[in-house]
This record gives structure tokens, C-alpha cells and sequence, in this order.
């Protein structure tokens, strides 16, 4: 009997250990290196993090900004569509308003001191009159609804008269 019992005893143990030999270990399956290779997350030493820029070339300046200032507010004081007056915008801004309301066949939508703009009916054409500060004092312009400026004949005619009523 005492060799059945080794035997037992033996078969026991030898399939305990089978059992864990084939079951493995399983406890740090769940890190990164159970991933395919290609899933893994890339590894960067922290040197590499940030990339050293202290000897990294500067950027080189628009050819807009060379320009002269009072070159490009002269070639927009020429333009069909706007004018320059003397006075700081808010004085302007009034007087536009006053030379608006006396020109027969305007239609004042709305105005908009902040912003400096006066929403235009006229001749059947919309657009704004719109009043910004410049170095020369303020330059009143029509400007479209795509915030391009209003070249159609209407505004050309009404920027004109507005020009001619504010020089006299």
C-alpha cells in the first residue's frame, strides 16, 4: 500500500508542476512588450523631448513690412474708392454722417462709431463707408460685403461727393 500512496503522491505533484509549466507566467502580461512591435509605443531619451533651438536661423522679414508706411497710406489715398481728410476719425466720423444725411438718394442702414462704419444704401448698390485713423489724419473709404473696397460706380460716385462735400 505505502507504493500506491508514493505513486498518488508522485502523479500528484508531477501534474502540479505540468500544470504550472504549461499555464506560464501571466501576472506582466499587460505591459507594452505584450504588444506586436509595431503597436508599441516609441522610446525617446529625455534629451531628445524638446529640440535645441539655439542655434536655429531667423526668420526672415515679410517684404510687406519693408515697405514704407507713407508710400502704401499714399497709394491708398489715390484709390478710387477713398479719400484721406484732415481731423483725428471721430471728427471725421461726424462729418461723414452730416455729409451723408445731405446727399439726396442715401439710405443710412445703420452706423457704427466703434467700429467707424456707416451701413449705405445708394443708387442700388449696399456697402459701408468706413472711417479709419491714419498718420494724415482719417481715411474714408467704401468697402463691399466681402470686406474688399467698393469699386462699383455707385460708390465710386458716392465716395466722390462725400470727398467734395468735406473739402468745402
Amino acid at each position: 500500500m505505502r507504493q500506491t500512496s508514493t505513486v498518488r503522491v508522485l502523479s500528484l505533484a508531477l501534474l502540479a508542476v505540468a500544470t504550472i509549466a504549461a499555464s506560464g507566467c501571466h501576472r506582466g502580461a499587460r505591459g507594452d512588450y505584450a504588444l506586436a512591435p509595431e503597436a508599441r509605443p516609441l522610446e525617446v531619451p529625455p534629451d531628445l523631448n524638446l529640440p535645441n533651438t539655439s542655434g536655429a536661423a531667423a526668420i526672415p522679414a515679410l517684404a510687406s513690412a519693408n515697405k514704407p508706411v507713407a508710400a502704401s497710406q499714399a497709394s491708398v489715398a489715390s484709390s478710387q474708392s477713398g479719400f484721406t481728410a484732415a481731423g483725428s476719425r471721430d471728427e471725421v466720423f461726424g462729418k461723414v454722417g452730416d455729409a451723408l444725411g445731405g446727399i439726396e438718394g442715401v439710405t443710412i442702414a445703420s452706423r457704427a462709431q466703434l467700429l467707424g462704419s456707416y451701413d449705405v444704401g445708394y443708387e442700388g448698390s449696399n456697402f459701408l463707408v468706413r472711417v479709419v485713423a491714419v498718420d494724415a489724419g482719417a481715411y474714408v473709404s467704401a468697402v463691399d460685403p466681402r470686406g474688399m473696397p467698393a469699386t462699383d460706380a455707385a460708390a465710386v460716385k458716392l465716395i466722390a461727393a462725400l470727398k467734395a462735400k468735406l473739402a468745402g
